[in-house]
């Protein structure tokens, strides 16, 4: 008999948690039958329509945006383990790895754990009655084996990526893809994932404008969107294009918001650039060594677990704009 396995999603947006799921279902589909509850809407929800995924709605948000009740978010979720008749309910995130561990039933519950983040007791009890946890590097699992966690019932396994999609390339049509603002002879600096502080973007935007006081063939190319509706988060999306004003090269920088054709992009740049101030496990390095896309990435969190300085990548410290610069120009003056 195969085992129904449900997976416990926290957003409806496609990121690196969820697309590294997604391929763990594409996978193991045949050995497994996986059904998902996640919110009714979204790109996670096209997604899994379009793997033929079955898809429960269930959201700990109301409609207005509000977070539900705790006791009333497990209510629901365990009227759905009843119903789907689940033989393991995986969490796809820590949150929701939390939220398995505080059922009182006999299931079994596994979860996924991203984040490096600080947590409080209540939260390491919770992760802790789940069955099984799954770090995505070793240095999430140390982290959290720090703050209490119970080493035994977690596993390291490490994201993998699709190389059918992620692979080298001929370059394609930068004018398309980006902007006609770029020629074929520029030197495109690209930067994916979510607008927000932790991934350090801003100090990217300080390398590429401190190396365009000296040359004028740079652009900097971000893709990814802004989740958070904070003001801070605002202000911190709005200070790229200060940066690059006030420097007088508006010009340069190209915010292309959430694109689905990052392959191509990777193929059209000349050089991935990841300035996280604290990084898990980024799929997206992953995906730029599969497309043959050279690498600057910082050195923080499981980086150098997938990625060797001086071989793979260039490693450099977190929030140094003078540091990446260097590199960035390293990268350019000897290219691959």
């Amino acid at each position: 008999m195969t085992i129904r396995v449900g997976i416990l999603f926290e957003f409806p947006s496609l990121n690196g948690g969820e697309h590294s799921m997604l391929s763990v279902v594409r996978q193991l589909r045949d050995t497994f039958d996986f059904h998902a509850l996640a919110p009714e809407s979204g790109p996670l929800a096209n997604a899994l329509a379009e793997l033929q995924i079955p898809h429960t709605p269930f959201s700990v948000r109301d409609a207005s945006g509000t977070k539900r009740p705790a006791d009333e978010i497990l209510i629901d979720l365990e009227q759905h383990q009843r119903t789907l008749k689940t033989g393991i309910l995986h969490a796809n995130s820590l949150s929701m790895a939390r939220l398995t561990g505080q059922l009182k039933n006999n299931s079994c519950r596994t979860g996924h754990l991203r984040d490096i983040m600080r947590l409080n007791r209540s939260v390491v009890s919770d992760l802790n009655h789940n069955k099984r946890l799954v770090a995505v590097s070793q240095a999430v699992r140390d982290f959290h084996h720090q703050q209490g966690l119970d080493a035994a019932r977690c596993e390291v396994i490490y994201n993998g990526v699709d190389i059918e999609a992620f692979r080298p390339a001929q370059r394609t049509d930068r004018c398309h893809l980006i902007s006609p603002a770029i020629g074929d002879e520029d030197f495109v600096v690209l930067s994916v994932g979510q607008i927000c502080l932790r991934k350090g973007q801003q100090v990217t935007a300080q390398a590429v404008c401190e190396l365009l006081k000296h040359r004028t063939d740079i652009h900097l190319v971000i893709v990814g969107e802004r989740f958070s509706a904070k003001q801070e988060s605002r202000d911190y999306e709005d200070s790229l294009r200060q940066i690059f004003a006030a420097a007088g090269v508006s010009e340069h920088l190209h915010l292309l918001g959430y694109r689905d054709d990052i392959p191509q992009l990777m193929n059209a740049a000349d050089l991935l650039v990841h300035s996280a101030h604290q990084e898990p496990f980024g799929r997206v390095l992953l995906e730029a060594a599969s497309s043959g896309l050279p690498i600057i990435a910082t050195d923080v969190g499981g980086t150098a677990e997938m990625l060797h300085d001086g071989v793979e990548a260039t490693l450099v410290r977190a929030n140094e704009s003078g540091d990446l610069a260097a590199a960035i120009r390293q990268a350019m003056d000897s290219p691959v």
